[in-house]
């Protein structure tokens, strides 16, 4: 269809760039606001391929790299991209070409929320615009599959161009308001101060070290282990973050944590001493919804803060392998971490050194990477794996077939990425 429309489709970047100094014209014609009320209803079923592209391209550029670096915040803009998509087509379902109002439902406002807690302004919602340009890429093809009429095609585009820019121009006004209420709420309150405090002592600011202490309530001379405590899930209970960081003080020793709220769905924590992880695990096991990122201990204000930091990256590398482990300790993972900075080159490194071996079922690349952690030792191996050690054995000659080149000529390079495959896949 959309024979003739080629005009019509060379007006679309110029629509898309002038159309929100425009206020919306009157009502379409009848045929045309049947053709948008059969246009958002495709849109209310969004192909994942359009959802991909409009995540990526709302999570890239400069500009967005502290929001795409943080799980919580990715998250919420995943959602809210979900949230914007599914709203305008909603109300053009039911009304066909009338001004769709602001989205202030919970997605956007709670993604507003943590960008404030993060520290971050407005020019965070410059991917609203970044979003709005891939919609109307989107929309257009939903258009020209609707009628091969352009006349009727022109005036959809007119109104429908100049509808998603109102909406998205209203919605970032909504958004930026809010934003700025919130920012005023934490400017005001103990959160506020134990917040600026951390900032300062994260950033190397002179601040001095008895007065940290009296503001935060927390001493800073013995040994810390910072951790990260957050949930993907948007419906849990955030209540559960709280309980979660009075498990990792008890599981060190009892001592009150210092707890800092980073988002709503993020708390920043600190506890002295090293949690034993058994009793965290058995913790979490009644909050099902949280997930805990250790970072590395360490004594005074430089332990304090090269554990935070230890804590993110390790936050970051779960992320980015899309593992639901629930509790991580960066002593695990360092070597991971430091091999997944750059996504794109770690998925090259692991399949240029595995090969076909990347695809091989579970037993067969745990056999590997168990037989490797272990020194070469099959026997110590095969007992660690609780498998026969003749089986072990044929698992590892599977495995060497599968590798480009033999086990014995690069183990360091095959444990390597065997690490980030593991921890790609555990659940």
């Amino acid at each position: 269809m959309c024979t003739g429309a080629a005009s019509v489709r060379c007006d679309v970047h110029h629509y898309s760039r002038r159309v929100s100094l425009t206020p919306l014209r009157k009502p379409p014609s009848l045929r045309v606001r049947e053709l948008i009320r059969r246009g958002a209803e495709i849109a209310l079923d969004p192909r994942q391929d359009w959802l991909a592209e409009l995540d990526a391209a709302t999570l890239s550029g400069q500009a967005q790299q502290a929001v795409a670096a943080d799980p919580v915040l990715a998250a919420g803009t995943r959602r809210t991209n979900r949230s914007n998509l599914l709203f305008w087509a909603a109300s053009n379902v039911r009304a066909p070409g009338e001004r769709v109002p602001a989205n202030e439902g919970d997605a956007p406002l709670a993604i507003a929320r943590d960008l404030v807690r993060r520290g971050l302004d407005e020019t965070a919602l410059d991917a609203y615009r970044v979003g709005q340009g891939v919609a109307v890429r989107v929309w257009t093809q939903i258009a020209c599959s609707l009628t091969d009429d352009t006349d009727d095609l022109r005036e959809l585009l007119d109104v429908s161009l100049r509808s998603i820019s109102a909406f998205v121009d209203d919605t970032v006004a909504a958004i930026a308001a809010r934003m700025r209420v919130e920012r005023g709420e934490l400017t005001r309150g103990t959160h506020a101060e134990r917040r600026e405090v951390v900032t300062l002592l994260l950033d190397g600011a002179p601040i001095a070290r008895q007065r940290a202490q009296a503001r935060l309530g927390y001493a800073l001379d013995p040994t810390h282990t910072a951790a990260v405590v957050w949930t993907d899930d948007p419906d849990a209970d955030l209540h559960q973050l709280d309980r979660a960081a009075d498990a990792l003080a008890a599981a060190a020793g009892g001592t009150p944590p210092l707890s800092v709220l980073a988002s709503a769905a993020t708390r920043w924590v600190w506890v002295h001493g090293r949690p034993d992880t058994d009793r965290v695990r058995a913790a979490l096991a009644g909050l099902p919804t949280v997930r805990v990122a250790l970072g590395s201990a360490g004594p005074g204000v430089d332990g304090f803060r090269r554990g935070h930091l230890d804590a993110l990256a390790t936050q970051r590398m779960l992320a980015g392998l899309s593992s639901a482990r629930r509790l991580t300790s960066y002593d695990e993972v360092e070597l991971v971490a430091l091999l997944t900075r750059d996504p794109e080159h770690a998925d090259r490194f692991v399949t240029r050194v595995l090969g076909d071996l990347a695809a091989a079922p579970t037993e067969t690349t745990e056999a590997v990477r168990v037989f490797l952690a272990e020194r070469c030792n099959a026997s110590r191996a095969a007992e660690r794996l609780f498998v026969h050690r003749n089986t072990l054995l044929r698992r590892l000659a599977r495995a060497d077939r599968l590798l480009p080149l033999p086990l014995a000529s690069r183990p360091l390079d095959v444990a390597a990425a065997l690490e980030v495959l593991h921890w790609r896949e555990r659940d």
